[in-house]
């Protein structure tokens, strides 16, 4: 993927999936919906979270790519401070899941709240949303993806364009599985909160080896 302005492709695959399988609002949405009304919905919603997080990814690439074109050094310094930060969300959750894992042994998982009857076009409105209200999405994949782009790429739109695939294609195989499996899925996160515990830290611990490679590989 070099070729391509992608830099070390196999480790955002990797990065990616972690940020995929930790549970968030989008994809606790999605599960607890088809679990209680499903796939119909379950679709619907899915179709909502790609929209918005379509536009969340569209919104960052551009910023970064006018930030990358003219202001190459300040692009550098958002890299490196990207990796630090990613390096405190991981310690976050490392964090978290250590408390969640002492202080819970069969507590419920503290999913969406039971979810009223509602029709298709409802479901995407309201996954919609939860995607676009992320206060905290665009500084989070402006901080990941920077970590990926070569900065002496002629055409930086490229390399984003191949991250926001790869990182979509992910993100709608996961939502697939949930809503195939929501019932059973959500029974088993209902009853076992260590399961988001172990997730949780795992992700975390995930962020903090691939920015620290990352922060190396760039400083060598």
């Amino acid at each position: 993927m070099e070729s391509f302005g992608v830099v070390n492709y196999l480790t955002y695959v990797l990065g990616a999936v972690l940020i995929i399988l930790l549970p968030g609002p989008n994809s606790l949405y999605v599960l607890s919906l088809a679990a209680q009304q499903g796939k119909r919905s379950g679709w619907a919603a899915v179709m909502g979270v790609f929209i918005g997080d379509t536009l969340l990814i569209v919104a960052t690439a551009l910023g970064a790519i006018t930030i990358l074109t003219t202001y190459p050094a300040i692009f550098m310094i958002i890299k490196y401070a990207g990796a630090a930060y990613l390096i405190y969300i991981g310690y976050n959750l490392i964090g978290g899941a250590i408390r969640t894992w002492k202080k819970v042994d069969t507590d419920s998982l503290e999913t969406a709240p039971r979810i009223k009857k509602t029709s298709g076009s409802k479901a995407f409105q309201k996954a919609l949303l939860v995607s676009l209200l992320n206060p905290k999405a665009i500084l989070f994949l402006l901080s990941f993806f920077v970590q990926f782009v070569d900065p002496g790429y002629p055409d930086p739109a490229l390399p984003f364009f191949i991250l926001a695939v790869t990182l979509q294609l992910f993100s709608l195989l996961y939502l697939a599985l949930l809503i195939y499996a929501g019932s059973v899925l959500a029974t088993a996160f209902a009853k076992r909160k260590k399961i988001s515990a172990i997730s949780g830290g795992g992700v975390g611990a995930g962020f903090v080896l691939f920015a620290i490679k990352l922060a190396l590989a760039s400083a060598g």
